[in-house]
C-alpha cells in the first residue's frame, strides 16, 4: 500500500498537476487583471475548491480499494467501484475539469476555457478508446455490470448498490 500511495501522490502532481494546474498558469499567468473581489472569483473558487477535493478523495480511493495508482502504467489490483466512483465512473475526469473551468472563470481567461474544451474531447476520447476496453477484458461481467449501472459522466442521484469488490 506504500508503493500504491507514493505512486499516486507522484501521478499527482504529474497528470492533474500539469493539466490543471501549470497548463492553466502557462495560458493566464493566473492574472485576474483587476482589483477587488468579483462574483467570478468567489464562483470560481468554489468551483476550483470542490474540484480539488473530488480529485484528492479520487486518489485516494485508488490506493485505499483499488490498492494502486490512476496511471495506467501501475494500475490498480482490483476496480475501484468504492465511494464517489458509486455515483459516476469517471469522478477524477470530471473533477479535474472543474479546476480547469473554475480557472476560466476566476481569471476571466478564454484560453483556459479552450483548454478545458481540449482536455475533455482528450479524456472522452482515451475512456473510449482504451480505458472502457482495457476495464472489459481485465474484469469481464463485472465491469460490464457497473458500466450499466453508473454513469460515465452525469452523477447518479443515489449510490449504486452492487459489490464494494470487483475484480
Amino acid at each position: 500500500m506504500k508503493r500504491a500511495a507514493w505512486g499516486t501522490a507522484v501521478f499527482f502532481f504529474l497528470a492533474p498537476g500539469t493539466v490543471a494546474g501549470l497548463v492553466p498558469w502557462m495560458l493566464s499567468g493566473w492574472d485576474r487583471s483587476s482589483s477587488g473581489l468579483r462574483w467570478t472569483d468567489v464562483v470560481g473558487g468554489v468551483v476550483i475548491a470542490i474540484g480539488l477535493a473530488v480529485v484528492i478523495a479520487a486518489f485516494v480511493q485508488f490506493v485505499r480499494e483499488g490498492r494502486g495508482t490512476p496511471a495506467p502504467v501501475a494500475p490498480t489490483e482490483q476496480l475501484v467501484v468504492g465511494g464517489l466512483y458509486r455515483y459516476v465512473r469517471n469522478p477524477m475526469y470530471l473533477a479535474v475539469a472543474a479546476i480547469i473551468g473554475g480557472q476560466a472563470i476566476l481569471f476571466s481567461s478564454a484560453a483556459i476555457a479552450w483548454w478545458l474544451v481540449a482536455f475533455m474531447v482528450a479524456v472522452f476520447s482515451f475512456v473510449v478508446l482504451y480505458e472502457q476496453p482495457t476495464l472489459t477484458r481485465t474484469y469481464g461481467a463485472s465491469y460490464d455490470a457497473y458500466r450499466a449501472a453508473v454513469p460515465g459522466w452525469w452523477p447518479r442521484m443515489t449510490p449504486w448498490q452492487g459489490p464494494t469488490r470487483v475484480g
